[in-house]
């Protein structure tokens, strides 16, 4: 049994491409572009905002990023209002939280999503003070895949990398798993397909939530 789990947020715990395109449309709608479908933002997401406008301007056919900077601030105002929009934690999410907190395993959450949106989310649907530990995007603290916030989040919550397992939807959460020697969990609920995710080799590749509480249970 781990000491502590760690999800990422956007593709892990809660389904919240609702809340990013629909953001991302109302800045560029705001700009005057062309809107961006769900299935494309699946993969714009997981880099952090600026990435994610980034790669959505030049979807929307601003080539040259004319509009850069001044989406980032749009982006900022419109996702204060809107990052709640449509969001729910996936199926089996809440029961295998349930299941890790009454095993005594510490759970934190770290997501390149800006640290203040990222705790309205989890506070908003789980409630305050659920998780032990909560990260986002800040000043001082590199975005995945560097590992350097998930090893501090580690320590921080009294645990060590081999103690510990990390969940994710995409390349860069295999990535950060892989680069802080911590044990990755790939998600196939989530945005990215399991080509992507099998290319990482990960210790476990789940289809349900529920498949980690048979695993852990059965000793595998």
């Amino acid at each position: 049994m781990y000491g502590c789990c760690i999800f990422d947020l956007d593709g892990t715990l809660l389904n919240t491409i609702h809340a990013l395109t629909y953001t991302t449309n109302q800045v560029l709608g705001r700009l005057g572009l062309a809107q961006v479908d769900e299935a494309h933002m699946k993969v714009f997401v997981g880099n952090g905002y600026k990435k994610q406008m980034e790669r959505s301007l030049l979807y929307a056919g601003d080539k040259e990023l004319k509009h850069f900077e001044e989406s980032l601030s749009i982006y900022k105002e419109e996702f204060a209002k809107h990052c709640m929009y449509q969001v729910e934690p996936y199926e089996g999410i809440r029961q295998l939280l349930t299941w890790l907190k009454e095993k005594n395993v510490k759970i934190g959450v770290l997501t390149n999503k800006p640290h203040q949106r990222a705790v309205e989310n989890i506070e908003g649907i789980f409630g305050k003070g659920y998780f032990d530990f909560i990260q986002g995007e800040q000043e001082g603290i590199p975005k995945k895949p560097d590992p350097t916030g998930l090893l501090a989040m580690i320590k921080s919550m009294g645990a060590c990398p081999k103690d510990c397992l990390y969940f994710g939807d995409t390349n860069t959460d295999m990535e950060t798993g892989r680069a802080g020697e911590v044990d990755t969990a790939g998600v196939l609920w989530g945005f990215r397909s399991k080509e992507e995710l099998e290319a990482f080799h990960p210790k476990y590749l789940l289809n349900k939530p529920e498949e980690l509480i048979r695993i852990l249970e059965g000793g595998q």
